[in-house]
């Protein structure tokens, strides 16, 4: 894993700094703190920073093909590059180290940007191409690594994040109103907006193209849903193992020690039963963490997984002062703000197991291949309902959230109700982002100030997801939901968190299910084999029977979530109260205080659950502090 950046003059004419390289690298340097590189030449600039994972010796970058003619800076990590290797080899491409890197960019010289087709990784990567006199800049499909782009004063400017682009001293750092509403819509910011103006995520998948001073962005890549499976049930979870196994194999591959991120839950548990079927389990390294309040913890959990398996296993409880004596830490990561409140216990346990290893595995990716989340109940629920009356079908749930007490447990009937309900307004198209995120179209009409200019209308406001659903309108509805939660919660929120809470620690993340043969065997699985009579992930623990405990399989979803709620009562409400003085909050000239005041006794006094909503404020005028003053 590492941290790219760089940029280019668009007028030839014009030479790069590298003082104002070496600055943008800096910014990285947690991403990658063994070794730095940097390339000058012309108009253009390359900066690197290294995390060694593979071929110690000779994988330093920039790194450039036989005549010098191509260069790269890359982020990742091709599982499939030895295999490449020998198809490139004989092709008499000649290799000098042993990396990933290179076989990227012999793969280039042979494919040309047809390469992304041959690559099974995670990746962010920039090639210059001097004979071409161009720029090929490219993500991975799922987005595992990130990258940000950005146009200013004729320089074309780039970078794993935007930090580094902030660096450049051409770059003006101003807030995309549009993509605050989206913030706080989506509780992160969707790809491709960022929170500042005119720089952009590519998205994932996508690859962009430099040449004769314009750019261009194209989709390379698209889930396929198109072949269902036509074998029975047993057949479909032998190879459903076998590609798990294999992908797991594949992450096995390194050159310094790696572990695996234990929570308990079905996808790291399965992780960690491959592995043991492909090394000596004394020798796997488990990493949990727990939390003093029980509605939220699962270190029980992952000790019966880890001892079920003889693993080497490391557990941390930790208490609410650890977690927010950090929030300095992870606001100096997050250059977007960001509400997703896990990020706190990613954060800890990629530090915790970063004391023992440099690379980890974990179980990303399985919840939404699977239909592993509680709103897909939610979803299923909903084909009950629709053909009932609006005043039949929710009144008794309204009833429901009166009578259940406000309570901030993990996921309270109250919580649960009063979110199933707010959905329940919405289309198909946008209805699990609202049961997702924070404001609505309604809420954010009253929080913003009426000069902002925003178009309230949920098709404008989460344009993101419904373009998603355009894309897949003929799949069946579950389906459809699957494929929107992989395009944007798992890539901008769940991906996007433990990288850079994973790479604050220069701590590189593998994730098995999202390997390109599994993920293209997961999605030809029809959806009644993974929701099934209102049981999540039915084929997957179906297939892994009789590799786990009975509590494990039986056990129900359990994010990995904190007690906001509590501590914005306790230990945070001086700072969420400073957060947003009234002076403050006018000053900043973007909502309205009075809303705000409002929204804050609402949740004070136990009168509504507004947890999320609370959360995502807070921490973007935490962000708004740090970033924008």
């Amino acid at each position: 894993m590492c941290g790219i950046c760089g940029y280019i003059h668009l007028d030839k004419a014009k030479r790069p700094s590298a003082i104002i390289l070496e600055g943008m690298m800096d910014t990285l340097i947690r991403r990658g703190p063994d070794d730095e590189g940097l390339y000058l030449k012309e108009n253009i600039a390359l900066g690197h920073r290294r995390l060694s994972i593979i071929d110690l010796a000779t994988g330093h970058q920039p790194m450039f093909n036989e005549d010098g003619s191509i260069v790269i800076v890359y982020n990742g990590e091709i599982y499939n590059f030895q295999e490449l290797k020998t198809i490139l080899e004989k092709k008499n491409h000649i290799f000098r180290t042993h990396s990933d890197t290179e076989v990227i960019i012999h793969a280039y010289e042979e494919y040309g940007k047809d390469c992304l087709e041959h690559f099974n990784g995670m990746f962010a990567f920039a090639i210059w191409d001097s004979k071409d006199d161009s720029l090929f800049l490219a993500r991975d499909r799922f987005g595992k690594k990130p990258l940000y782009y950005a146009l200013f004063d004729n320089q074309f400017i780039f970078g794993s994040e935007p930090k580094a682009i902030l660096k450049h001293p051409s770059v003006r750092r101003e807030i995309d109103i549009n993509a605050l509403s989206k913030y706080l819509s989506y509780e992160y910011v969707p790809s491709p907006y960022s929170i500042f103006k005119n720089i952009y995520k590519l998205e994932a998948g996508s690859m962009l193209s430099l040449k004769d001073m314009e750019y261009r962005v194209k989709r390379y890549w698209d889930l396929s849903f198109e072949h269902k499976i036509n074998f029975d049930l047993k057949d479909a979870e032998a190879q459903l193992l076998k590609l798990l196994k294999e992908s797991v194999r594949k992450r096995l591959i390194s050159d310094v020690p790696l572990g695996v991120f234990l929570s308990g839950g079905i996808d790291s548990s399965s992780v960690v039963s491959m592995m043991a079927e492909l090394m000596d389990p004394k020798d796997i390294k488990t990493f949990s963490i727990g939390f003093r309040e029980e509605s939220f913890d699962e270190s029980s959990d992952a000790r019966i997984i880890a001892d079920y398996f003889g693993t080497d296993h490391h557990e941390k409880i930790l208490s609410p002062n650890t977690m927010l004596d950090v929030l300095p830490d992870i606001l100096d990561l997050l250059d977007e703000p960001f509400a997703d409140s896990s990020i706190i216990p990613t954060y800890l346990v990629s530090r915790f197991a970063r004391q023992h290893v440099k690379v980890t595995l974990g179980g990303d990716g399985g919840d939404e291949l699977f239909l592993g989340y509680p709103s897909f109940l939610a979803h299923e629920l909903v084909r009950y309902f629709d053909f009932l009356p609006d005043i039949i079908k929710k009144t008794p749930l309204k009833i429901l959230a009166k009578i259940a007490q406000t309570s901030y447990d993990y996921m309270s009937l109250n919580f649960k109700t009063l979110r199933f309900l707010r959905g329940l307004n919405y289309p198909e198209e946008i209805r699990h982002q609202v049961w997702v995120g924070s404001f609505t179209p309604e809420d954010q009409k009253k929080l913003f100030l009426p000069n902002k200019g925003l178009n309230y209308d949920p098709f404008d406001i989460y344009n993101v997801t419904d373009k998603f659903f355009q894309n897949v309108k003929k799949l069946d509805s579950l389906d459809r939901a699957m494929y929107i939660y992989i395009k944007t919660y798992m890539t901008d929120d769940i991906l996007a968190k433990v990288d850079r809470a994973s790479m604050a620690n220069s701590l590189e993340v593998r994730a098995p299910f999202l390997d390109t043969e599994f993920t293209d065997f997961a999605t030809g699985i029809p959806s009644y084999f993974k929701l099934r009579n209102f049981k999540t992930k039915w084929i997957l623990k179906d297939a892994l029977m009789d590799r786990l405990p009975r509590q494990t399989l039986k056990k129900r979803k359990q994010g990995f979530a904190v007690p906001v709620a509590k501590w914005l009562k306790t230990d945070l409400r001086p700072l969420l109260f400073s957060a947003f003085e009234k002076k403050k909050v006018d000053g900043e000239g973007i909502f309205d205080y009075a809303y705000i005041s409002n929204l804050l006794q609402e949740f004070v006094t136990n009168k509504v659950d507004r947890r999320k909503e609370i959360w995502a404020l807070f921490m973007f005028e935490m962000w708004y502090d740090k970033w924008m003053r």
